[in-house]
Protein backbone atom coordinates (compact mmCIF):
# COMPACT_ATOMS: atom_id res chain seq x y z
CA UNK A 1 0.00 0.00 0.00
CA UNK A 2 1.39 3.40 -1.19
CA UNK A 3 0.60 6.60 0.51
CA UNK A 4 1.76 10.09 -1.21
CA UNK A 5 3.40 12.26 0.54
CA UNK A 6 2.10 15.87 1.56
CA UNK A 7 3.59 19.29 2.44
CA UNK A 8 2.72 21.74 4.99
CA UNK A 9 0.27 23.47 2.37
CA UNK A 10 -1.48 20.13 1.50
CA UNK A 11 0.03 19.47 -1.71
CA UNK A 12 0.96 16.76 -3.21
CA UNK A 13 5.18 16.26 -3.06
CA UNK A 14 5.65 13.56 -5.88
CA UNK A 15 6.63 11.25 -3.34
CA UNK A 16 5.59 8.31 -1.82
CA UNK A 17 6.06 6.14 0.95
CA UNK A 18 4.93 2.02 0.99
CA UNK A 19 2.89 1.02 3.87
CA UNK A 20 4.27 -2.04 5.73
CA UNK A 21 1.44 -4.87 5.03
CA UNK A 22 2.55 -6.62 8.56
CA UNK A 23 1.42 -3.12 10.48
CA UNK A 24 -0.89 -1.48 8.54
CA UNK A 25 -3.15 -4.14 6.29
CA UNK A 26 -3.84 -6.87 8.93
CA UNK A 27 -7.17 -8.27 10.33
CA UNK A 28 -8.14 -6.57 13.04
CA UNK A 29 -8.24 -7.95 16.64
CA UNK A 30 -10.48 -5.88 18.59
CA UNK A 31 -9.67 -8.07 21.29
CA UNK A 32 -6.42 -7.50 21.89
CA UNK A 33 -7.58 -3.72 21.41
CA UNK A 34 -10.12 -3.86 24.03
CA UNK A 35 -7.31 -5.07 26.56
CA UNK A 36 -4.39 -2.80 25.78
CA UNK A 37 -6.77 0.27 26.18
CA UNK A 38 -8.15 -1.15 29.19
CA UNK A 39 -4.30 -1.44 30.73
CA UNK A 40 -3.58 2.28 29.23
CA UNK A 41 -6.66 3.63 31.60
CA UNK A 42 -5.71 1.47 34.61
CA UNK A 43 -2.23 3.05 34.61
CA UNK A 44 -3.62 6.70 34.63
CA UNK A 45 -5.90 5.75 37.70
CA UNK A 46 -3.82 6.69 40.79
CA UNK A 47 -5.56 4.45 43.44
CA UNK A 48 -4.96 6.83 46.47
CA UNK A 49 -9.34 6.22 47.40
CA UNK A 50 -9.46 6.15 50.87
CA UNK A 51 -12.56 5.34 52.99
CA UNK A 52 -12.59 4.82 56.96
CA UNK A 53 -13.64 1.35 58.34
CA UNK A 54 -14.84 0.30 61.50
CA UNK A 55 -11.80 0.08 62.76
CA UNK A 56 -10.29 3.48 61.98
CA UNK A 57 -13.22 5.55 63.47
CA UNK A 58 -13.00 7.18 66.59
CA UNK A 59 -16.02 7.14 68.19
CA UNK A 60 -17.34 5.49 71.58
CA UNK A 61 -17.46 1.85 72.12
CA UNK A 62 -20.17 2.31 74.67
CA UNK A 63 -23.31 0.37 74.67
CA UNK A 64 -25.77 2.37 73.50
CA UNK A 65 -29.10 0.44 75.09
CA UNK A 66 -29.53 -2.47 77.07
CA UNK A 67 -29.36 -6.32 74.76
CA UNK A 68 -32.99 -7.01 75.12
CA UNK A 69 -36.47 -6.03 75.37
CA UNK A 70 -36.08 -2.71 73.16
CA UNK A 71 -37.68 -3.82 70.30
CA UNK A 72 -34.97 -3.05 67.93
CA UNK A 73 -31.62 -4.80 67.20
CA UNK A 74 -28.76 -4.98 69.38
CA UNK A 75 -26.37 -2.17 69.18
CA UNK A 76 -22.81 -2.05 71.22
CA UNK A 77 -20.74 0.95 69.44
CA UNK A 78 -21.21 4.42 67.77
CA UNK A 79 -18.49 2.99 65.09
CA UNK A 80 -20.99 0.43 63.67
CA UNK A 81 -22.03 1.26 59.66
CA UNK A 82 -25.74 1.23 60.21
CA UNK A 83 -25.26 4.53 62.19
CA UNK A 84 -24.22 8.08 60.75
CA UNK A 85 -20.94 8.10 60.90
CA UNK A 86 -20.57 5.16 61.27
CA UNK A 87 -17.35 2.72 59.32
CA UNK A 88 -17.62 1.76 56.22
CA UNK A 89 -18.07 -1.88 55.19
CA UNK A 90 -14.91 -3.05 52.65
CA UNK A 91 -14.99 0.56 51.98
CA UNK A 92 -12.41 1.70 49.33
CA UNK A 93 -8.35 1.13 50.10
CA UNK A 94 -5.26 2.41 47.64
CA UNK A 95 -4.25 -0.04 45.57
CA UNK A 96 -2.45 -0.31 42.33
CA UNK A 97 -4.55 -1.03 39.24
CA UNK A 98 -2.02 -2.16 36.46
CA UNK A 99 -2.25 -5.35 35.49
CA UNK A 100 0.16 -7.62 33.46
CA UNK A 101 0.11 -7.23 29.56
CA UNK A 102 2.22 -9.23 27.17
CA UNK A 103 4.40 -7.01 24.79
CA UNK A 104 2.99 -9.13 21.57
CA UNK A 105 -0.32 -8.37 22.59
CA UNK A 106 0.44 -4.55 22.88
CA UNK A 107 1.71 -4.13 19.45
CA UNK A 108 -1.04 -6.66 17.58
CA UNK A 109 -3.56 -3.66 19.37
CA UNK A 110 -1.44 -0.85 17.76
CA UNK A 111 -0.78 -3.05 14.46
CA UNK A 112 -5.00 -3.38 14.27
CA UNK A 113 -5.77 0.13 15.09
CA UNK A 114 -3.48 1.18 12.24
CA UNK A 115 -4.77 -1.40 9.78
CA UNK A 116 -8.43 -0.02 10.41
CA UNK A 117 -7.46 3.71 10.22
CA UNK A 118 -5.62 2.51 6.52
CA UNK A 119 -8.82 0.99 5.75
CA UNK A 120 -10.95 4.12 6.50
CA UNK A 121 -8.21 6.38 4.70
CA UNK A 122 -7.41 8.03 7.52
CA UNK A 123 -4.07 7.96 7.68
CA UNK A 124 -1.58 10.50 5.78
CA UNK A 125 1.81 11.35 5.43
CA UNK A 126 3.39 15.44 5.90
CA UNK A 127 6.91 15.79 5.01
CA UNK A 128 9.50 17.07 8.03
CA UNK A 129 8.21 20.31 8.67
CA UNK A 130 10.86 22.78 10.16
CA UNK A 131 9.56 25.47 12.15
CA UNK A 132 11.95 28.05 13.40
CA UNK A 133 9.79 29.55 16.24
CA UNK A 134 7.28 28.24 18.23
CA UNK A 135 3.91 29.68 16.61
CA UNK A 136 0.65 27.90 17.39
CA UNK A 137 -1.12 30.37 14.11
CA UNK A 138 1.27 28.70 11.95
CA UNK A 139 0.59 25.34 13.01
CA UNK A 140 -3.58 26.04 12.77
CA UNK A 141 -2.40 27.20 8.71
CA UNK A 142 -0.86 23.78 8.09
CA UNK A 143 -3.69 22.39 9.85
CA UNK A 144 -6.36 23.85 7.63
CA UNK A 145 -3.99 23.56 4.26
CA UNK A 146 -3.93 19.41 4.91
CA UNK A 147 -8.18 19.98 5.80
CA UNK A 148 -7.68 18.45 9.62
CA UNK A 149 -8.86 22.25 11.14
CA UNK A 150 -11.28 20.98 13.92
CA UNK A 151 -10.68 17.29 13.43
CA UNK A 152 -9.17 15.31 16.35
CA UNK A 153 -5.62 14.36 15.30
CA UNK A 154 -2.75 12.76 16.74
CA UNK A 155 0.65 13.66 14.62
CA UNK A 156 3.49 10.89 15.08
CA UNK A 157 6.88 12.82 14.53
CA UNK A 158 10.43 11.09 13.46
CA UNK A 159 12.40 11.59 16.85
CA UNK A 160 11.39 14.50 19.11
CA UNK A 161 10.70 17.87 17.29
CA UNK A 162 10.42 20.42 20.04
CA UNK A 163 9.35 23.74 18.00
CA UNK A 164 6.46 21.41 15.90
CA UNK A 165 5.43 20.14 19.35
CA UNK A 166 5.31 23.72 21.22
CA UNK A 167 3.33 25.28 18.15
CA UNK A 168 0.68 22.28 18.63
CA UNK A 169 0.33 21.94 22.42
CA UNK A 170 -2.40 24.49 22.63
CA UNK A 171 -4.95 23.13 20.12
CA UNK A 172 -6.95 20.74 22.62
CA UNK A 173 -7.82 18.56 19.55
CA UNK A 174 -3.80 17.87 18.39
CA UNK A 175 -1.69 15.40 19.94
CA UNK A 176 1.85 15.65 19.09
CA UNK A 177 4.30 12.65 19.92
CA UNK A 178 7.50 10.79 18.46
CA UNK A 179 6.64 7.58 16.89
CA UNK A 180 8.69 5.85 19.40
CA UNK A 181 5.71 6.49 21.77
CA UNK A 182 3.06 5.30 19.46
CA UNK A 183 0.29 3.60 21.58
CA UNK A 184 -3.37 2.38 20.51
CA UNK A 185 -4.99 4.80 22.87
CA UNK A 186 -4.50 7.98 21.24
CA UNK A 187 -5.00 6.08 17.45
CA UNK A 188 -8.33 4.85 18.55
CA UNK A 189 -8.94 7.93 20.44
CA UNK A 190 -8.22 10.14 17.08
CA UNK A 191 -9.82 11.01 13.61
CA UNK A 192 -7.02 11.12 11.87
CA UNK A 193 -3.56 9.42 12.27
CA UNK A 194 -0.84 11.97 10.72
CA UNK A 195 2.95 10.34 9.86
CA UNK A 196 6.06 12.90 9.43
CA UNK A 197 8.21 11.70 6.31
CA UNK A 198 10.49 8.85 7.74
CA UNK A 199 8.52 7.72 10.63
CA UNK A 200 6.84 5.20 9.16
CA UNK A 201 10.29 3.37 8.79
CA UNK A 202 10.77 3.85 12.69
CA UNK A 203 7.57 2.08 13.35
CA UNK A 204 8.31 -0.53 11.57
CA UNK A 205 11.57 -1.47 13.24
CA UNK A 206 9.34 -0.69 16.64
CA UNK A 207 6.79 -3.15 15.79
CA UNK A 208 8.49 -5.75 13.76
Amino acid sequence: MNLSVINKDGQNTGRSVSLPESIFAISPNEHAVYLDVKHHLANQRQGTHKAKERAEISRTTKKLKKQKGTGGARAGSMKSPVFVGGGRIFGPRPRDYDFKLNKKVKDLARKSVLSSKASEGKIALLEAVAIGNPSTKEFSKILKAISMDGKKSVFYTNGVNDNFYLSGRNLPSVTILPVQNVSTYDLINSDMVVFEEGAVEVLQSILS
